[in-house]
């Protein structure tokens, strides 16, 4: 899906224009990994840094997470309806207005806020490896059956 040569937009825009649509139209799932950069390089027909010009807008947007070594991944991002919604970090509560005190709320607080966000980092590397394994026990099944 080359993009269209009357596009006027930057190629690091239009591809990642492409891979957004995407994702919106389900075809990328959460948890499943992108395209490594050559890839993109050979489907667009960009630079290197053109691609990863593009996952960067792509991961400013909270659409996809890189795992160090890995790879590019689809965050979580899906409504229950399969609409795309903002992702939103949870921030505290501040003091009861002009009381000084905490306001009375059962939401997590900072802290549990960012154990929440170190956990899904974990699992998000977590699943980039068992994506790797998945890999790997299909060319073991593919070169054992010829």
């Amino acid at each position: 899906m080359t993009p269209p040569m009357h596009d006027a937009r930057p190629p690091y825009q239009q591809a990642a224009e492409a891979i957004r649509s995407e994702i919106k139209a389900g075809k990328l799932k959460p948890g499943e990994q992108l395209p490594s950069h050559r890839e993109l390089q050979e489907r667009f027909g960009i630079a290197n840094m053109t691609a990863r010009s593009a996952l960067r807008v792509l991961r400013e947007e909270g659409l996809i997470y890189t795992v160090q070594g890995r790879g590019s991944y689809v965050a979580d991002v899906i409504g229950p309806g399969g609409e795309l919604v903002e992702a939103k970090r949870y921030t505290p509560p501040q003091t009861a207005a002009g009381t000084g005190e905490a306001p009375a709320s059962t939401e997590p607080t900072g802290t549990l806020t960012e154990a929440l966000l170190e956990v899904r980092d974990q699992l998000r590397t977590l699943n980039a490896e068992v994506q790797t394994l998945k890999r790997e026990v299909a060319e073991l099944k593919a070169s054992q059956h010829p």
